[in-house]
C-alpha cells in the first residue's frame, strides 16, 4: 500500500493525445511518479493509487533550448548569478522550454570564468530545467562577429582550455571558429567532454573537416554568421549539408533566415539531427522593447531585434514559436518539428535517456499544446508550473 506522500507524487495525466517522442498516441495517460515517467498507459488502465489530472490538447516531451542568452528582462552577460539564471528559465518555461542551456555571449576572461562558477552554483541548486552552459566566443571570426564585440575576442589560451573542460555536473558547449582555433585545441577540449560547434565562423570546407576529425560536431545557427554556399566554395554551409552526422541548429524566426532556406536545408540534412534554438535575448517574456548588449542598445520591432546598424542581434523568439513556424511555414510534419524541439537537443546533450521522449523511467517533463501549438502547461522532473513557482516563491 502506498503512503500518502507516495500518492501525492503520483499523478496521471488524463485526456489528452500523446506525442512519446515517435508517433502521436491517442487514448493515453502519462503516469508521472516523483520526478520520473513511470508508464503510459490506456486512459482505462490508469491505477487507483494515481492522482487522475484531466488535461486536453497533446502532450509531448518539454522543449530544450541549447541557446538562451536572456529572457524576463535579463542577460546572462549581465546577471551571472543563480537568481539571473533561475529568471531565465521561468521567462522561458511559459513557452514550453523545460531544459536550457544559458548562453553567455562573447565577453572578458574573467566574466566567462564568473559564468561558468555560477552555472555550477545553480546546477548544485537545483534551478529548474538548467542543463548546463553554452559559451558562444570568444573564439571567433572578427569577420563575421554578427552582434559579438570585436574588442572582446580573442585567441584560445591554454587557461581557457582549462577553465572550459573543468569537470562539471551538466553539459558544456562552445561555439568557435575552426580556422581561428588551433586542432588541438579543439582536440583536446573535445576529448574533456566539452561540445564543440562551429559559429561566427568564415572556416573552409576543409577546415570544418579538419575540426570534425578532431571532436567538433555541430554547427551553430547554420547560414547566420556564415558565408554563403557557392558552387565552389561550400565553407561551412556546405559542410553542414554534406554532413548527415554533424548536429546543426536553425533559428525559425524567418527573420534569421527565410523559410525556402530553411525547408532547402532541412530537405538536404534531414531533421533528426536538426535542433532549435531561439539564441534569445532579454526581449521574450519582457514587456520591453529595448536593452543594453555591453553598451549598445538592443531594439525590438516587428518581431526583430537590432542594433543601432541594422545588425541582428540575437532574438525575440520562444521555442513554441519555432515548432509553429515549422509547421505552418516550413510544412513540416508536427513530429519533425516536436522532435527538433526535444529529442535532437537532448541527444546532442548526451541526455537522450533522460529527456525528449515520453517512455518509462524518463524525467517527466513534459508540455501540454493546444490545438493551435500554444502551450497550456509545461512539468520540469514531474512539477508543474504552479508547483516550481510556489517553492520559488
Amino acid at each position: 500500500m502506498a503512503t500518502e506522500a507516495e500518492a501525492a507524487a503520483r499523478t496521471a495525466l488524463v485526456g489528452a493525445r500523446v506525442f512519446d517522442g515517435n508517433r502521436i498516441r491517442n487514448g493515453t495517460s502519462v503516469l508521472i511518479d516523483g520526478d520520473r515517467i513511470a508508464a503510459v498507459v490506456s486512459d482505462g488502465d490508469v491505477p487507483s493509487d494515481y492522482q487522475r489530472q484531466d488535461v486536453s490538447g497533446l502532450i509531448a516531451p518539454g522543449f530544450v533550448d541549447i541557446q538562451v542568452n536572456g529572457g524576463g528582462g535579463v542577460m546572462f552577460n549581465d546577471h551571472r548569478t543563480i537568481e539571473g539564471i533561475a529568471a531565465i528559465g521561468t521567462a522561458h518555461r511559459p513557452y514550453g522550454t523545460t531544459g536550457f542551456l544559458p548562453t553567455l555571449i562573447t565577453d572578458t576572461p574573467d566574466v566567462m570564468a564568473e559564468a561558468i562558477a555560477a552555472v555550477q552554483d545553480a546546477l548544485a541548486r537545483g534551478v529548474p530545467g538548467l542543463l548546463g552552459v553554452h559559451i558562444e566566443g570568444p573564439f571567433l571570426n572578427p569577420v563575421r562577429k554578427g552582434a559579438h564585440r570585436e574588442d572582446y575576442i580573442r585567441p584560445i589560451t591554454e587557461d581557457d582550455i582549462v577553465a572550459i573542460a573543468a569537470d562539471s555536473r551538466g553539459a558544456t558547449m562552445l561555439t568557435l571558429a575552426p580556422e581561428m582555433v588551433p586542432v588541438d585545441a579543439v582536440r583536446r577540449l573535445a576529448d574533456a567532454g566539452v561540445l564543440l560547434a562551429a559559429g561566427h565562423t568564415k572556416a573552409t570546407y576543409d577546415e570544418i573537416q579538419a575540426a570534425r576529425r578532431a571532436g567538433l560536431t555541430a554547427f551553430t545557427h547554420l547560414f547566420n554568421a556564415m558565408p554563403p554556399l557557392t558552387g565552389r566554395e561550400p565553407g561551412p554551409v556546405g559542410a553542414a549539408l554534406d554532413d548527415p552526422q554533424a548536429w546543426c541548429s536553425v533559428i525559425v524566426d524567418l527573420h534569421h533566415v527565410s523559410a525556402p532556406s530553411l525547408r532547402v536545408a532541412i530537405a538536404a540534412r534531414g531533421w533528426d539531427r536538426t535542433i532549435l534554438v531561439t539564441d534569445a535575448m532579454a526581449s521574450v517574456g519582457s514587456p520591453d522593447d529595448a536593452f543594453d548588449l555591453h553598451g549598445r542598445t538592443i531594439s525590438r520591432s516587428g518581431g526583430r531585434l537590432t542594433m543601432a546598424d541594422g545588425t541582428l542581434a540575437g532574438s525575440d523568439l520562444d521555442m513554441a514559436t519555432a515548432v509553429r513556424n515549422c509547421v505552418e511555414e516550413l510544412r513540416l510534419p508536427l513530429e519533425a518539428a516536436l522532435h527538433m524541439a526535444s529529442q535532437a537537443p537532448a541527444e546532442f546533450l548526451g541526455l537522450g535517456n533522460e529527456l525528449g521522449q515520453v517512455t518509462p523511467g524518463f524525467r517527466a517533463s513534459l508540455v501540454l499544446l493546444n490545438d493551435a501549438l500554444q502551450v497550456r502547461e509545461t512539468w520540469i522532473s514531474g512539477r508543474s508550473s504552479a508547483q516550481i513557482d510556489a517553492v520559488n516563491a
